[in-house]
């Protein structure tokens, strides 16, 4: 299995990106590493790990780096040499057997349509990051790709997380909840009450809407809402576990009292935090793109990346491209 990597992609490009990579590696003998990117720095950080790993590991240099700040659509068809562009060229041309890249999403979106085009039946890809809740993880849907949407558009996003949550996050039979203001069928905007009688016709296992507060419960596996909605709370949850992890610290430091007893609960406190930790949860894939993109955390650090390694090897493995580009055109949705 062939694993791409955009090396400078990310804010703590090259070195947090290889080392990950290189984790994974070390974990997984039967995948071999590509990485784009400017080969000297590749090589120096490379060097200082595992010469066993080397036979392993290709490189393709590149000598032009998408930024953030680069409007997307331009910067895929002008810095042609990019590492991320150069990712995707090989994701096309099946050189690699998926793509990862913690760099800019709207380049990587832009790049992915234009040259790897969508699935057929599938209007629009989302991105679909996984978060943590008391029950488990559920996949959001859209994460941010999206922020004007049409029914159809949510109604493909429920049938593209159903089955990226059974295949890839083992869940039988995911619950889907559609987000909104309250439990009633009649409640919501147009959008969510045509998406609502859409989704009760279809064979999924849809568990009706779910209020904002009783996402982290986990009251379903697949919560589906347009990217607008979902971006803003995949960075609220974010902020709040970031706020209570703080809080949390702040309290346990507070005075010798304190101190004691979080000494005594340890343990139960290190679950806790390693659960609220997007780290430990890979990145978002983009689902809907005829090519397997993980979009890994534009901050991630050598651990959440070796995470995102582990979540793509799972989805090549379970081969779950082309359970989405058949049962989706099996439906038949329109």
């Amino acid at each position: 299995m062939k694993i791409g990597i955009d090396a400078m992609g990310g804010d703590y490009a090259p070195k947090e990106i290889i080392n990950g990579s290189l984790m994974a590696a070390e974990k997984f003998k039967d995948i071999e590493l590509v990485f784009f990117g400017d080969e000297l720095q590749i090589v120096s950080e490379i060097n200082t790990h595992d010469s066993a790993l080397h036979d392993r590991i290709e490189i393709v240099h590149t000598d032009e780096v998408i930024s953030n700040d680069d409007p997307p659509v331009a910067a895929i068809k002008n810095k042609k040499n990019a590492s991320l562009s150069r990712g995707l060229d090989y994701l096309k041309e099946n050189k690699i057997d998926v793509f990862i890249s913690a760099g800019s999403t709207g380049a990587l979106m832009a790049g992915a349509l234009l040259k790897l085009g969508r699935i057929p039946g599938i209007d629009r890809p989302a991105l679909v990051p996984s978060l943590p809740t008391a029950t488990g993880l559920v996949a959001l849907i859209d994460g941010g790709s999206n922020t004007d949407c049409k029914p159809i558009n949510l109604i493909q996003f429920a049938m593209m997380g159903s089955i990226y949550a059974e295949e890839v996050l083992g869940v039988k039979n995911p619950r889907i909840g559609l987000l909104n203001i309250g439990t009633e069928e009649e409640k919501g905007n147009e959008l969510a009450k045509q998406t609502y009688g859409r989704l009760k016709e279809l064979p999924l296992n849809f568990v009706g809407n779910i209020e904002g507060r009783d996402v982290p419960y986990g009251k379903c596996d697949v919560l589906v809402c347009d990217g607008f909605v979902g971006n803003a709370v995949l960075k609220s949850m974010e902020g709040i576990a970031s706020l209570i992890i703080d809080m949390l610290k702040a309290e346990m430091k507070k005075n010798y009292l304190t101190k004691f007893g979080a000494l005594l609960l340890k343990s139960g406190f290190k679950n806790i935090l390693k659960k609220m930790d997007y780290k430990e949860y890979g990145g978002a894939p983009l689902l809907g793109i005829d090519g397997i993109i993980i979009k890994a955390h534009g901050n991630s650090d050598a651990r959440a990346f070796l995470n995102a390694l582990v979540q793509a090897r799972t989805f090549v493995e379970h081969d779950v491209l082309n359970h989405l580009r058949t049962q989706v055109s099996n439906i038949g949705v329109d």
